[in-house]
């Protein structure tokens, strides 16, 4: 089956950084905040719960993430 809160927070940083390059309106850079949050909150969740190669995989996305909401605040 998987770890299933990795799946997730996989998809999170994915859906944030989709959202990201999209984003033109205040509402949309809005969506962006708050899925930037989830993936947070995801990442945060998975990593307690991941096997060590899961846990790299996971430190790397958030640095993705990280990264993003760099991009985010500097707009």
């Amino acid at each position: 089956m998987g770890n299933h809160l990795y799946q997730e927070a996989r998809e999170a940083v994915a859906r944030a950084e989709l959202l990201a390059l999209a984003a033109e309106t205040d509402i949309q850079r809005e969506a962006v905040q708050k899925e930037y949050s989830r993936a947070k909150q995801a990442l945060s969740s998975a990593f307690a719960n991941s096997t060590p190669a899961e846990q790299e995989q996971l430190a790397s996305l958030q640095e993705q993430l990280h990264q993003l909401g760099d991009i985010e605040q500097s707009e």
